[in-house]
């Protein structure tokens, strides 16, 4: 779905709203606070009445788009762009395409990432784990003179950057983390609770917080000090998506909130996760409704 199509689908918010109702209800709306069926609607309002609670109510309560100011197509444009940008698209750029402003251009991205956050099933088959950084300075001298200084600022672990875990499934899912502690008993457990350890291998690197991971999944590693693939002992894939991650950050949004970054990294596990579904659009739509 691009901006063509979705002005070609839905020319008009009376479109915009059908298509939801249809989704949501299947044409049959049900008040979302009392859940009953015995409502009356008011087509020229596109709203309805509960006569069981009494209450008037939107196809839009309870969702993203719940008392939103902002006509629902370019909801829909707003959600194929994020959709369609494969390193993430900045609030000013949404901004510009949709013709608002840029802090309605963020609210509504916040809200799309909402809906794009998923746990998904457990992944199973060769897994790669690796643990990446966010945030802090740039690896070499500084902002304002690049080249002249030869100052190596540290990277890493023992700084004060963001530690985020990631685990990536070959030719599947991927699914990423914000960690607070980089340990054996908080990357065990995080690797415990996102695999079939039955059916599955983790493929790490030598770092030795994975020195429990044995213990309940085969486990092997590389070690990055001597080589980078052992057979098929690699990390990657995950490190591919590390790549994708980061210079999403560092080409579209620049610097995020150590607060909002959980959100951030969703949206890129997501967009991952559904990079070969023809139908993610859909799909959105109906998570930003809780359907």
């Amino acid at each position: 779905m691009n901006i063509v199509q979705v002005y070609k689908q839905f020319p008009s918010q009376n479109d915009c709203i059908a298509h939801l109702e249809k989704v949501r209800w299947h044409n049959k709306p049900v008040c979302p606070y009392c859940k009953s069926t015995k409502v009356s609607s008011y087509k020229q309002e596109n709203r309805h009445h509960c006569n069981n609670c009494n209450t008037s109510f939107s196809v839009t309560v309870g969702t993203i788009f719940h008392k939103t100011k902002v006509d629902l197509q370019k909801w829909f444009v707003a959600i194929s762009q994020v959709l369609n940008a494969k390193k993430g698209i900045s609030a000013r750029q949404l901004a510009r395409d949709i013709e608002v402003n840029k802090d309605t251009a963020w609210y509504m991205a916040m809200r799309i990432r909402r809906a794009m956050n998923e746990y998904g099933d457990l992944l199973e088959g060769i897994i790669e784990v690796d643990e990446t950084y966010i945030g802090g300075k740039p690896r070499k001298g500084t902002i304002n003179n690049p080249d002249k200084t030869g100052k190596q600022n540290k990277r890493g672990r023992g700084t004060k950057k963001i530690p985020v875990v990631g685990l990536a499934q070959r030719g599947g899912r991927v699914h990423a983390k914000v960690i607070k502690g980089l340990n054996h008993k908080s990357l065990s457990r995080i690797i415990k609770g996102h695999i079939k350890p039955e059916t599955s291998k983790v493929f790490t690197d030598e770092f030795k917080g994975y020195c429990k991971v044995a213990g309940f999944v085969e486990h092997k590693t590389v070690d990055h000090q001597k080589e980078y693939v052992n057979g098929e002992v690699h990390t990657n894939t995950v490190e591919s998506f590390w790549a994708l991650l980061k210079r999403g950050i560092v080409g579209q949004y620049h610097k995020i909130s150590a607060d909002h970054l959980p959100k951030y990294i969703h949206e890129f596990c997501y967009r991952h996760n559904h990079r070969k579904n023809d139908f993610v659009f859909d799909l959105t739509i109906s998570r930003a409704l809780g359907v």
